[in-house]
């Protein structure tokens, strides 16, 4: 049933000992002191140790102190001819299941070792349904976390906790193509070298595997793909320093398709999120995501001391377009107006339709000198636009453009705003068609206007 390792410097009791527990249907390894103990832990799994408490060359204790240290799942059994309190209470203290006092009867020791191995059965099974709940809990946390940055640490910890891997790169697919997502434990020159590699060696991997032979301190690599049911969303890839746990494909393969689950989680979050920050007419960004994005960009210029600035246009007569042409004509230009003014700047600026025929552009890292170049070549592309061309249209439009920079003009999201339609509002006063720099004794702009769009 059980492998028994019994220490007792007698020799006449180890025999009897061994009688007794080779009757209940363990097997036994018999030693006479602690040394030999010690060199027997070493060598084999034992499931129990009986031990006698007075031994030559260090006591029974010895023997109860390094088996809890270094094999804490093994349960111990301590015998004694000393029929006194102290020492059983010091022994049960220390970690012993089990103490008998000599002599001992055959039912007695056959108990006391049954029950220190249900004792160390129970603990093992407590183990066992902690890590699974443990690991239960890990996953319902990955999958229900919906913010990218958030989820990388999640996950990494996860892994490596659930794991013991020294390092975590995580990779998810942006459309067709395989990107790196984040990583933990991994120093920016491995994560250079590692990230093409895994781009084009993972691309269509659908199943875990090793990966050997990487420029990495790493001896052993392991790489999960993270699948919602057929469909591969990404991966997780695991460094250990030694051997891997023999659970790990167990354990990394259920939180690699809990990250899946968030992966997919976070792309439909995206798409709803996306909806409320866009235009319906244009799509372009609406009015509530430009104050979502100044408010990152104000705290972020503050903390960098860098700027940014702000386009402030309004069409031209746009209303005798719709009274020419009709309303459907009218919001046909307004998309083209769209399309025309994302040509004119760098794909990380934010171009929002403010409202009506008025349209806000945030020009990241950009000064008034710079602002105000773009804003002249906003100017003189949309005076030279056919739009509605294939319409058979070929309408002129022309617009005014108000320019405010952060710092420069102000110093927070409301009153930048306000500098850049001010600016703005002071070309519509004159032949429009123009582009004006904010500044501090600018008309304000009507409310009507304001409440019109």
């Amino acid at each position: 049933m059980a492998h028994i390792l019994l220490v007792d410097d007698e020799k006449m009791a180890r025999t009897l000992y061994g009688d007794y527990l080779n009757a209940a249907g363990h097997s036994v390894t018999a030693v006479s002191g602690l040394q030999e103990a010690q060199e027997a832990l070493a060598s084999s799994h034992f499931d129990a140790v009986v031990t006698d408490l007075i031994l030559p060359g260090g006591d029974g204790m010895e023997v109860l102190r390094h088996t809890k240290e270094r094999y804490p799942g093994i349960e111990v059994v301590v015998i004694t001819g000393l029929d006194k309190v102290d020492p059983a209470v010091r022994a049960i203290k220390s970690g012993a299941a089990e103490y008998l006092v000599k002599p001992v009867a055959p039912e007695a020791l056959q108990h006391a070792v049954r029950r220190a191995l249900t004792t160390r059965d129970l603990l093992h099974e407590n183990a066992s349904l902690r890590q699974y709940v443990s690991l239960l809990e890990m996953g319902q946390r990955i999958a229900t976390t919906l913010d990218r940055e958030r989820l990388i640490q999640t996950t990494a910890n996860a892994l490596d906790g659930q794991t013991g891997a020294s390092a975590v790169l995580l990779m998810m697919y942006e459309g067709s193509t395989l990107r790196l997502h984040g990583t933990s434990g991994l120093d920016e020159k491995d994560v250079t070298t590692l990230e093409p590699l895994f781009t084009t060696h993972l691309q269509e991997v659908r199943t875990p595997r090793a990966l050997d032979g990487l420029p990495c301190d790493y001896p052993h690599v392991l790489a999960f793909p993270a699948s919602d049911g057929e469909t591969v969303l990404g991966h997780a890839v695991l460094f250990f320093a030694s051997a891997p746990p023999e659970n790990v494909a167990e354990v990394a393969g259920y939180l690699s398709r809990h990250y899946a689950l968030a992966l997919r989680n976070l792309g439909r979050f995206s798409e709803v999120e996306d909806l409320a920050y866009m235009d319906d007419l244009t799509h372009l960004f609406n009015m509530r995501y430009l104050h979502l994005v100044l408010d990152r960009e104000v705290k972020s210029a503050l903390q960098t001391e860098s700027s940014f600035s702000l386009l402030f246009l309004d069409l031209d007569h746009f209303k005798a377009v719709n009274d020419t042409h009709g309303h459907l004509v009218g919001s046909k230009l307004l998309v083209e107006v769209g399309r025309v003014l994302k040509s004119c700047v760098r794909e990380r600026d934010v171009v929002v339709r403010y409202g009506g025929d008025e349209y806000v552009v945030l020009l990241r890292s950009s000064d008034s000198g710079g602002a105000l170049k773009v804003a002249e070549r906003v100017r003189r592309t949309m005076e030279s636009h056919p739009f509605l061309h294939r319409e058979g249209l070929s309408l002129s439009l022309t617009t005014c453009v108000g320019v405010a920079s952060f710092p420069e003009h102000a110093r927070d999201k409301a009153s930048l705003l306000d500098m850049a339609d001010r600016a703005m509002y002071r070309g519509k006063r004159g032949p429009r068609n123009v582009v004006y720099v904010a500044a501090q004794d600018l008309e304000a702009p009507p409310s009507e206007r304001k409440a019109t769009g």
